[in-house]
Order: C-alpha cells, then sequence, then structure tokens
C-alpha cells in the first residue's frame, strides 16, 4: 500500500510539473508573439514618418531649388538642397514600401505595379541626385561643358551637342515616366483599397496624371507641379503613422491577456 501511495505521489508530482512546464511555454510563446508584432507595427510606422519627411522636403524644395545650371553645381546652396534631396529620395522608397506593405493585401496586384513603379522612379532619382550632390561640383572645373550639357538635358529637358549616351533616355523613361505611371497606378490602387484615406490616393492619381502638363510652362515654375503628389504621400504617411500609433497596442493586448490568463488558470 505504501508503495502504491509513493508512485501516486510521485505521479501527481510529474504531472504538475508538467503542466507549470506547458504553462511557461505557453506564456513564452505568448510574449514572442506580442514582441514580433510590435516590431512589426513599429516597422510600418516608421516608415509613415519616413514618407511624412520626404514629402515634406519634396515639397518644400521646389520654391527655392537653385537653377539647373552650371552656376549653380559650386554653390553651398546647390550643396544643402541635393544632400536634402538624396536623404528625401532614400525616405521616400522607405515610406512608399511602408505605405505599400500596410495595404497589400486590399491593393492587389495593381497595387503592386505602382509600387514597383515608384521604387524604380527613386531607386533611378537616388543614383541621379547623387551624381548632382557629389560628382558634378568636382567635375565642373575640369569639364564644364559637360556638367552645363549634362544638367541642360536631363534636368532642364533642353537639347545640347553633348553626347550623355543612354543617360537621357533612362532618365526620361526610368525616371519621368515611372515617376508619373507609378503615381497614377498606386493612387487609384489607394483610392480603391480603402485602407488609408481615399483623398490623398486619388490627390496622387491626379496629380501624377496632370504632371506631364507641366512641360508647358517655364522651368522654375514645372517643379511646383511636384508639390501636390508631395502632399498626397507625406499625407498618406501621416495615415499610416497615426494609424499605427493608435492601434498598434490593441492587438497584443487582446491576444496577451486571454492566454496568459487561461494559462495560470490551469
Amino acid at each position: 500500500m505504501a508503495t502504491n501511495e509513493r508512485m501516486n505521489a510521485v505521479k501527481q508530482t510529474a504531472t504538475v510539473e508538467g503542466d507549470k512546464a506547458m504553462n511557461t511555454n505557453r506564456q513564452t510563446a505568448v510574449v514572442k508573439e506580442s514582441k514580433m508584432t510590435i516590431t512589426g507595427s513599429n516597422l510600418i510606422r516608421w516608415a509613415g514618418l519616413a514618407a511624412v519627411v520626404a514629402g515634406v522636403i519634396f515639397a518644400g524644395i521646389q520654391p527655392i531649388h537653385p537653377p539647373d545650371e552650371l552656376a549653380s553645381v559650386t554653390t553651398t546652396a546647390w550643396a544643402i538642397i541635393i544632400s536634402l534631396k538624396t536623404a528625401m529620395c532614400l525616405l521616400f522608397l522607405l515610406g512608399i514600401g511602408g505605405i505599400y506593405a500596410r495595404q497589400a493585401n486590399q491593393a492587389g496586384w495593381l497595387g503592386l505595379a505602382g509600387f514597383l513603379l515608384l521604387t524604380i522612379s527613386w531607386w533611378l532619382q537616388t543614383a541621379f541626385v547623387f551624381a548632382e550632390g557629389f560628382i558634378l561640383p568636382p567635375l565642373a572645373t575640369y569639364a564644364p561643358h559637360f556638367v552645363d550639357g549634362l544638367l541642360r538635358n536631363i534636368a532642364a529637358n533642353q537639347v545640347t551637342d553633348v553626347n550623355l549616351g543612354a543617360l537621357p533616355t533612362i532618365y526620361s523613361l526610368g525616371v519621368g515616366g515611372a515617376y508619373m505611371l507609378g503615381g497614377l497606378v498606386f493612387g487609384v490602387a489607394t483610392l480603391r483599397a480603402g485602407v488609408l484615406p481615399r483623398w490623398a490616393g486619388g490627390l496622387l492619381a491626379g496629380a501624377a496624371t496632370l504632371t506631364p502638363l507641366a512641360a508647358l510652362l517655364p522651368h522654375q515654375i514645372q517643379r511646383l507641379a511636384a508639390i501636390p503628389v508631395a502632399l498626397a504621400l507625406a499625407c498618406l504617411g501621416l495615415a499610416l503613422l497615426t494609424e499605427r500609433r493608435a492601434h498598434a497596442a490593441e492587438p497584443v493586448a487582446s491576444k496577451v491577456s486571454p492566454q496568459i490568463s487561461q494559462a495560470a488558470a490551469e
């Protein structure tokens, strides 16, 4: 009898220890899941902030951008503005990625197409802006005719006698064409998805569609056509930022509390 009692006691102890281990494992899994959820929501939120900052820079530099000519390349204003543009391009790549990720399921293939086009545009634009800021200034002393021709051909869309190879075509199609078509497609996809503000998606699509009309205006005034696009992307980023900030903690709390309570009860 004593032996049976001892065996039963050992079994009960093992069962209790096993239940405690299972509860501990459950709690650990829930905590890990909550940490992953918080990390994902924070990434989306930071992407929204990147879009806001990039949009503000994009809109703000248009009225004060130095003329795209040889005399501007070696000035302090050029160095400051081009540095801001470089940061802007990188931030737009992050911000547009976050905006697409937030509505990927609802935006469908149209959203994916718009996202890829805008990514290509800003990726190529980053390379051109980097060259404007860090290659053209020292090159202006040794090859001023080449620098002047590149600026006039690429930035001002003027025909020159400087042979730039495929650069004008790449810039026209890869940067300009993808910018306009990508803005249109991505804006329509955002409008249809209904996850982020529809008016901002509509503004992006409309502004991108009307961008070619800016070619009829003087070059310095053409820059102002970028402001509606900048505001649309900044507003989408702001909506993303405030939405994730308001609701990111709710799913975590709803998942963690019941499961830990249930584990403790068991």
